[in-house]
């Protein structure tokens, strides 16, 4: 017999609902608010699945619990170093790609047919759940200052989103160079169309973006800053968002066919390290060690 084990979270993710499809895990159950007046002893999960900022909450499960999961080295060391939490403790499971893949030309020839595209330009994609906190105003100054013309950009995020980019933009006309997508909604079908993802990203948690890109055979370039640049080399790597060495690196990356074909080949690679399925064994064999 399997011995049961709870978990908990802050912000829940595919890895977590598929655990929670197996018969020996559940999910801890909240406090009711009579155990909160009756001052019962507060319970804690086994496996507490840690990422995003530290509030007092989520220190008090981290410093409970039996086995923390987090998404990246990053915040290993960060729970090392701010809450002193034994090494051993915590497990570092980087977020789990659960894409179909499929041959990204012939993706990509659709999709040119579809948005009335030249198939022979270089497609650089961007997308995030925030357009702007993730660098797109830096991405849009990258692509206008790239001297390689043979290339189109996309971007696609929410319509509110998207139509305040369009008034943005309104005054410059860039429809040769950019085109804006509102809800698209296949973006996997962008992603394995694309040959380069860019995301000049201001934030710090992990952009699961970054690996489905990768998978999906893009060349890809993101920030110091965030947590997935432990993915990329060293030359796919921002110092920062406005870093101006990109325009000349992705210029030259563009213009030679052999070094972008040896990227792409290399990045799905590694990101078919981290599919959902690998992330899902993982994560048992961590379970089978409590």
């Amino acid at each position: 017999m399997q011995m049961q084990i709870t978990i908990n979270y802050k912000t829940k993710n595919r890895l977590i609902e598929k655990l929670l499809e197996q018969e020996n895990i559940s999910l801890l159950e909240k406090r009711s608010m009579l155990g909160k007046l009756t001052f019962k002893k507060k319970e804690f999960a086994d496996i507490y699945f840690h990422s995003g900022q530290l509030d007092n909450e989520v220190i008090e499960n981290i410093q409970n619990t039996k086995k923390i999961i987090v998404n990246s080295f990053t915040s290993q060391n960060q729970l090392l170093e701010e809450l002193k939490i034994a090494k051993e403790k915590i497990e570092v499971i980087y977020p789990a790609i659960n894409i179909e893949y499929k041959n990204p030309k012939e993706v990509k020839k659709n999709l040119c047919e579809k948005l009335e595209i030249d198939s022979k330009k270089k497609i650089i994609f961007f997308t995030a759940k925030n357009l702007k906190s993730s660098g797109v105003r830096e991405f849009i100054d990258i692509v206008m200052q790239l001297n390689f013309k043979n290339m189109i950009a996309l971007i696609t995020g929410d319509n509110k989103q998207i139509t305040n980019l369009k008034f943005q933009l309104s005054k410059f006309d860039l429809s040769d160079k950019l085109i804006l997508l509102e809800n698209y909604e296949d973006i996997d079908e962008l992603f394995l169309a694309a040959d380069v993802f860019i995301l000049p990203t201001h934030t710090k948690n992990f952009a699961s973006n970054v690996l489905k890109a990768m998978y999906c055979k893009c060349a890809v370039f993101t920030t110091a800053n965030n947590a997935s640049k432990e993915v990329i080399d060293v030359f796919s790597t921002m110092e920062h968002p406005e870093d101006r060495s990109m325009q000349f690196k992705i210029d030259a990356l563009l213009q030679n066919k052999e070094d972008m074909k040896l990227i792409k080949k290399q990045n799905r690679k590694i990101a078919k390290e981290y599919t959902l399925e690998k992330a899902l064994l993982k994560a048992n064999n961590i379970i089978a060690t409590l």
